[in-house]
C-alpha cells in the first residue's frame, strides 16, 4: 500500500493544523507588540486596562455584528437583495449603477462597512459574472461606499463607535446630525464612480441580460434573517445599546440555523481576526500616543472649533488614515481635540470614515476588499485605484465638512 506524504509511518493518521493567512500574522503580532509594550513599561497597565476596557462594547458589537452578516449571507439574503434589483434594472446599465450604489449605502449605513467589503462584495462579483459585465466597477462601488457611506449611524464604522461617548448623541440624534454630511459624501462617490469606473465599463455595455429570480434554498431562514436585520437597525434606532441589539439579532439567526442547518455553524464565524487586530493596535497607538504622537497631531490639528480648524482636523485625520489606518488616527486625533470642540470632532471622524481610501491599508475593510476581488480573479489596477481614490477623497472631504458646517 502506498503511504501518504503526510501519513506517519506507523499508520496513524494527523491532521494538518489550518494555515494562517497573513492578516492572521499581522492581528497575532500587533497583539504581541502591545502585550510587549505593556510589560516593559511603556504602557502603564492601568491605561492599557482603560483602553482594554473602551474596547469591550465595541467588540461585543463586532463579533455578533459578524456572525449576524455572515449567517445573513449564507440565508441567501444578499443574493436575493442583488438579484431583484439586477431585474428591476430592466437591463439598463445607468439604473444598474444607481441600484448597486444605494445597495452598497444602505448595507454600510445599516450593518457596517465590514459587511459591504467582505459580505457584498462577493455577491456583487458572482452578480457581474451572472450578468456578463465587467467586474470591477462593482468592486470599486463596495469599497468606495463602505468607508464615504459610513457616517450616518453609530454601527456604520468602528470609529463612530469609539466617537459614541465624546459625541453624547443617541444614534438617532446622531443620523439627524449627519445625514447631510453623509449624503453629500455619497453623492460626490456616485458621481466619481460613474465617471472613472462605470461610464468607462457602460460604452461597450448599453444593458445587459436580466437573469431570473433567485430563490433561497431555505425560505424560512431566509425571512428569519432579513427579520434579525431589520430588527437590529430599528433596535439601534430606538436607543437600544448597539452591543445588545446586535446579539439578540445574531441570537435569533444562531438559533434559526441551529434548528435548520447547523451545520453552518462553525467556529470561523467568530472573527477572532479581527478582535485580535483591533485589541493590538489599540496598545500599540496608545503607546505611540504617549511617546510623541500626541504633540505631533496637536501641531497638525489645533484646537479652533471654526471653519479652518474643522478642515484641518479632517485633513489631518486622513493623512494618517493613509499612512497607517484609521483606528489610530481617529484615537491620535481624539486625544487632542479639547472636549468643548463639537465641530472639529466631527470633522475628525469625517477624515476617518471618508479619507481612508486611497492605500489598501488605510482601513481595514479595504484590506479585507482587496482579499476578496483576489480570491474572486478580480483584478485591481493599483496605479488607476490610487489615483482616483485620491480624488475623490478630496473631492469627498470638502464637500462632507464643507456640508458638516452649514447644517451644524
Amino acid at each position: 500500500m502506498t503511504r501518504m506524504p503526510d501519513e506517519p509511518l506507523d499508520g496513524t493518521t494527523t491532521r494538518r493544523l489550518p494555515k494562517l493567512h497573513v492578516l492572521d500574522w499581522v492581528a497575532l503580532g500587533l497583539l504581541l507588540v502591545g502585550g510587549v509594550c505593556v510589560l516593559v513599561g511603556l504602557l502603564p497597565a492601568h491605561d492599557a486596562g482603560a483602553t482594554v476596557s473602551r474596547l469591550v462594547p465595541l467588540l461585543l458589537f463586532l463579533g455578533s455584528v459578524i456572525i449576524l452578516a455572515e449567517l445573513t449571507a449564507t440565508a441567501e439574503v444578499f443574493d436575493v437583495v442583488a438579484t431583484r434589483l439586477s431585474i428591476l434594472g430592466r437591463g439598463r446599465y445607468a439604473v444598474l449603477f444607481l441600484l448597486c450604489l444605494a445597495l452598497a449605502a444602505v448595507t454600510t449605513m445599516g450593518l457596517n462597512l465590514d459587511t459591504t467589503a467582505v459580505l457584498l462584495t462577493p455577491v456583487l462579483l458572482a452578480l457581474a459574472a451572472k450578468l456578463r459585465v465587467e467586474a470591477l466597477p462593482l468592486a470599486m462601488t463596495t469599497v468606495w461606499l463602505a468607508n464615504t457611506a459610513s457616517l450616518l449611524l453609530p454601527v456604520s464604522n468602528l470609529t463612530n463607535l469609539l466617537a459614541a461617548d465624546r459625541v453624547a448623541l443617541a444614534p438617532a440624534q446622531f443620523a439627524a446630525r449627519m445625514w447631510a454630511p453623509q449624503l453629500a459624501a455619497i453623492v460626490v462617490t456616485g458621481v466619481f464612480l460613474w465617471v472613472c469606473y462605470w461610464r468607462r465599463a457602460g460604452e461597450a455595455t448599453t444593458g445587459y441580460a436580466i437573469p431570473p429570480r433567485h430563490e433561497p434554498r431555505d425560505a424560512v431562514l431566509f425571512r428569519v434573517a432579513a427579520a434579525a436585520c431589520l430588527l437590529f437597525v430599528v433596535g439601534i434606532l430606538a436607543g437600544v445599546p448597539i452591543g445588545i441589539a446586535s446579539s439578540v439579532a445574531a441570537g435569533i439567526l444562531v438559533v434559526a440555523f441551529a434548528v435548520r442547518r447547523r451545520s453552518a455553524l462553525r467556529p470561523a464565524l467568530l472573527p477572532w481576526r479581527l478582535l485580535v487586530f483591533v485589541i493590538g493596535l489599540f496598545l500599540v497607538v496608545e503607546t505611540v500616543n504617549r511617546h510623541g504622537l500626541a504633540d505631533l497631531v496637536h501641531a497638525m490639528m489645533g484646537d479652533a472649533d471654526d471653519a479652518a480648524g474643522a478642515a484641518r482636523a479632517a485633513g489631518t485625520g486622513a493623512l494618517l488614515s493613509n499612512l497607517v489606518n484609521n483606528l489610530p488616527a481617529y484615537v491620535a486625533g481624539e486625544s487632542v481635540v479639547p472636549l468643548g470642540n463639537h465641530n472639529q470632532l466631527l470633522a475628525l471622524l469625517v477624515g476617518t470614515n471618508v479619507g481612508p481610501i486611497v492605500t489598501p491599508w488605510a482601513s481595514l475593510a479595504t484590506l479585507l476588499w482587496y482579499e476578496r476581488c483576489v480570491s474572486a480573479g478580480v483584478r485591481v489596477p493599483v496605479r488607476r485605484f490610487v489615483w482616483t481614490s485620491a480624488g475623490l477623497a478630496v473631492t469627498a472631504l470638502t464637500a462632507t465638512v464643507a456640508t458638516l458646517l452649514l447644517v451644524s
